[in-house]
């Protein structure tokens, strides 16, 4: 079963090779922030699996050519992965809309958040959305981004 990374990669890596196929595995592992073992490994699997092709395009230059078959995994992935990032939003405002309802059946309006990025974002918007004030101060109750969850922590907890 593949995880979540290794699909990431490999979409990254496929759609990285469709745009320069003269690329080199130096510059994908530096795109990917990966060691370059990792992009060898990915490749060798997309050429494997049927994928990617390899040809030798100079003595020591490759080019990568993805096949019809690559190009039907990149569209798969794709899909695979805008889907994903939807249900994360959708799972984030859902969580974020209860955790509105608990700060108010304490008797607040005003929520503190902590945390940066994505679904930081995702929960200001929808606290703002639900006529919660987003304030700094720390005698509010907060909203704590780590990573994808999002902890409250009414006062006192």
């Amino acid at each position: 079963m593949e995880t979540s990374n290794e699909t990431s990669r490999e979409l990254s890596l496929l759609e990285n090779i469709e745009r320069d196929p003269d690329v080199t595995q130096l510059s994908l592992a530096t795109q990917l922030g990966v060691a370059v073992g990792t992009v060898n490994w990915h490749i060798k699997r997309l050429i494997d699996k049927g994928y990617v092709k390899v040809k030798r395009a100079e003595r020591r230059k490759l080019r990568y050519i993805i096949t019809p078959e690559g190009i039907a995994l990149r569209a798969r992935l794709t899909v695979d992965y805008v889907e994903q990032q939807f249900l994360l939003y959708r799972n984030t405002r859902q969580r974020v809309k209860e955790h509105v309802e608990k700060i108010r059946q304490a008797g607040f309006d005003r929520v503190r958040i902590v945390g940066d990025g994505d679904v930081a974002d995702i929960c200001r918007l929808t606290c703002l959305e639900q006529g919660m004030t987003v304030v700094a101060d720390s005698d509010s109750p907060m909203l704590e981004v780590v990573g994808l969850k999002v902890l409250l922590h009414l006062k006192g907890s």
